[in-house]
């Protein structure tokens, strides 16, 4: 019994010594939006539906909207590239319970450069419309994140349609320009995050460089609807992998949200990268924090053995966004590869910042 008990506290002590050991492999402090979350629970669920991205906004009369990528097969990859839609929920309150609404965005079916799954939704107001960007493709049998992603807008006057995609097709950024530095870029440009800044409009987006390097890049137009250009050199000066960018103003700054894939960031693999700029134009990583940590840290009652892992190695909350209440960064919602409820599909999960009065 006591050879066991033995075992047992050095088992203990092993966990505790492995969970210190990630907190001195940190590359950076912890941002003002990793030290508040508070995981609030499920945004948005369905048994016929994967989830993947719930982008947020509140109306005129205070309802919430989460805009969300979702397909009916249970697979991630190649699913998200074949058969995405953009859905649109609602709720009396920004946690939920959030109800189906409509279909905002599906693809066409037909030979244009959006046939194939509408995804990577990102939601903003610009005076009295409502603004919505996402992603699409031509053919989703090329390698995931496809040269041929580009990202589209569509308008409206209300979250609850109909939208107008602008321009002829509604295409308002690609990879295409020979004289850019992300040119023929083998996964095009995708993970929009849009905002508005001094009357211009700010759109930011996710590629690669000539040279095969993933970065962040930025567009920029005098109008909402275009033309969009790429500026002259990438914003980020990341170490390794970053996506699924979220752009928002708070106390002066530009802050990007990012994930950080393989933790060459931040040091944490599947956690978040906040980037603070005064301009937007820059975002340095010797003034990034870490914007959050894995799910389970802040949903620490779940269960190991009922954890269903359907994409991914690790809990990581992906594609997150940002609502805004007040000025103030008031609520972040992500999907997870995981469910940590023990169900067969991905679900949206909300987690309250509790910042400062």
């Amino acid at each position: 019994m006591k050879y066991v008990l033995k075992l047992f506290i050095i088992a203990i002590l092993l966990v505790f010594e492995a969970g210190n050991a990630q907190e001195k492999f940190l590359q950076m402090p912890l941002s003002f939006i990793a030290r508040n979350l508070e995981y609030k629970g499920v945004a948005v669920q369905d048994d016929n539906y994967t989830f993947w991205g719930c982008a947020p906004i509140q109306d005129q009369d205070g309802k919430t909207h989460l805009f969300v990528a979702r397909w009916q097969e249970k697979n991630v990859n190649p699913a998200w590239r074949k058969s995405s839609e953009i859905a649109h929920y609602v709720s009396d309150s920004p946690e939920g319970p959030f109800v189906f609404s409509d279909i905002a965005l599906k693809g066409t079916g037909k030979d244009t450069w959006d046939k194939y799954a509408p995804h990577n939704p990102e939601i903003k107001k610009v005076g009295k419309q409502y603004v919505l960007l996402y992603i699409a493709n031509t053919d989703y049998h090329q390698p995931p994140h496809g040269g041929n992603q580009r990202i589209g807008m569509a308008i409206a006057k209300s979250p609850y349609g109909p939208w107008k995609k602008v321009g002829k097709d509604g295409m308002v950024l690609n990879a295409d320009n020979p004289i850019k530095w992300n040119f023929k870029s083998n996964m095009g440009v995708a993970n929009p995050t849009f905002m508005e800044v001094n009357g211009k409009y700010y759109l930011y987006f996710k590629t690669k460089t000539t040279e095969g390097i993933l970065k962040y890049g930025l567009a920029i137009a005098d109008k909402l609807k275009g033309p969009y250009n790429i500026q002259d050199k990438p914003v980020t000066s990341n170490k390794g992998t970053l996506e699924d960018g979220t752009v928002f103003t708070y106390q002066d700054y530009i802050y990007l949200l990012t994930t950080d894939n393989h933790g060459q960031n931040t040091g944490i693999v599947g956690g978040g990268t906040l980037w603070k700029s005064k301009d937007g134009l820059t975002f340095n990583l010797e003034d990034a924090t870490i914007g959050y940590d894995l799910l389970t840290t802040y949903y620490r009652e779940y269960d190991p053995q009922k954890v269903v892992k359907i994409y991914g190695p690790d809990p990581k909350l992906e594609r997150p966004k940002i609502l805004m209440i007040n000025n103030k960064p008031a609520y972040l919602y992500a999907p997870s590869g995981w469910n940590i409820y023990g169900g067969q599909r991905t679900i949206g999960h909300v987690l309250k910042i509790n910042m400062d009065p």
